[in-house]
């Protein structure tokens, strides 16, 4: 008999098979990143369909094939609407889904990381938060969860807890503050403001319920946006073709 496995997920990525089958990469609760196939998803009428398009957080039932799951039920729970039909949520969007393909688990729980990516969403599409708050909380919370946590509890050189300006090593994960920053021959550095420094840490290390729970002024999430996104792309040494094509919304 087939062992069934009965979860939520999110559709992170999809690309057509055949004449009307998909390929899904989904983030899951209790099975982590998995590719699935969606027999005849692509029929309007084929009970699958509504549930597996990209975006959607769907409660599912899989069943294992001989190399990849295979879909059974797909029952949509959320569709995202208010961020699929907007360019710049939609870009975030894709974005947010590519960083969870990249640093979910696979193959094993990963309520973390659905819930965080779900209430990214969540915020883009009410628009409760600046899209750059989202973003700049995203990016580090997910690396936080993900085994990448800076250290910004005090300076790495002298403890001292803040000072007018602190500098974020993008390459190390720590912060100094300005007079043991000018002793590092890394020169690559990010000034953070008080009010900055202080987000990002709220951001870490803050109860999940609590997590956007932050105001900045708009210089200062702008300050707070690059220095997250900085620190996002010197830790994990690549690039990302959503990111790309987010910032060139902008150009």
């Amino acid at each position: 008999m087939e062992t069934r496995t009965v979860t939520d997920g999110l559709v992170i990525r999809d690309f057509n098979v055949g004449e009307a089958d998909r390929i899904l990469t989904i983030l899951t609760r209790k099975l982590g990143v998995i590719r699935a196939s969606a027999r005849g998803a692509r029929r309007m009428k084929n009970g699958v369909s509504a549930g597996t398009q990209l975006l959607c957080h769907t409660d599912f039932t899989f069943y294992h094939g001989r190399k990849i799951y295979m879909i059974d039920e797909a029952t949509p729970s959320t569709l995202f609407m208010g961020v699929r039909m907007d360019l710049e949520k939609l870009a975030l969007a894709q974005y947010f889904c590519e960083l969870e393909e990249a640093l979910a688990p696979k193959g094993e729980e990963a309520s973390l990381f659905l819930r965080l990516i779900l209430n990214a969403f969540a915020l883009l599409e009410t628009e409760k938060k600046p899209a750059l708050q989202i973003k700049a909380a995203f990016e580090m919370r997910l690396l936080s969860i993900s085994g990448y946590m800076p250290d910004l509890i005090a300076c790495a050189g002298c403890g001292v807890y803040e000072d007018d300006c602190m500098y974020l090593m993008p390459l190390s994960g720590v912060i100094f503050c300005h007079s043991c920053a000018q002793k590092q021959q890394d020169k690559l550095r990010i000034p953070l403001s008080r009010s900055v420094l202080a987000a990002m840490r709220h951001v870490i290390y803050a109860d999940f319920d609590r997590l956007f729970a932050f105001a900045l002024s708009e210089a200062s999430l702008k300050n707070f946006s690059h220095a997250a996104e900085q620190y996002l792309l010197h830790t994990l040494e690549r690039s990302f073709n959503t990111l790309s094509f987010y910032h060139s919304l902008f150009f």
